[in-house]
């Protein structure tokens, strides 16, 4: 069992930046895959980028690609988002999710363990 934790999350200018931070419970932490999701108003919930267990390869969405980096620290237990030249397209709630599977997947079935999610607003 995981449990994740996101924090970072605000209202920001478009251009802006903000870096969330997802931290999870456990000791296992380096055995899970794992991503950021989002999801806006009326909309359904998207992938956004993500992170093997070592590290080693990153993921992501045309849509944030050169704008977003992904990282984390094993030894804290945490993700990192950062998120450089905000849009107000970007506006929604993000999640933080742990995939215990051998090979990175984007599906959200892939995901067996959830956030509760951290606000993002760009205000333009």
């Amino acid at each position: 069992q995981v449990q994740l934790v996101e924090s970072g999350g605000g209202l920001v200018q478009a251009g802006g930046s903000l870096r969330l931070s997802c931290t999870a419970s456990g000791r296992t932490f380096s055995s899970y895959n794992m991503g950021w999701f989002r999801q806006a108003p009326g909309k359904e919930r998207e992938f956004v980028t993500g992170i093997n267990r070592s590290g080693g390869r990153t993921y992501y969405a045309d849509s944030v690609k050169g704008r977003f980096t992904i990282s984390r620290d094993n030894a804290k237990n945490t993700v990192y988002l950062q998120m450089n030249s905000l849009k107000p397209e970007d506006t929604s709630v993000y999640y933080c999710a742990a995939d215990p599977s051998t090979y990175y997947r984007t599906d959200q079935g892939a995901f067996d363990y959830w956030g509760q999610g951290t606000q993002v607003t760009v205000s333009s």
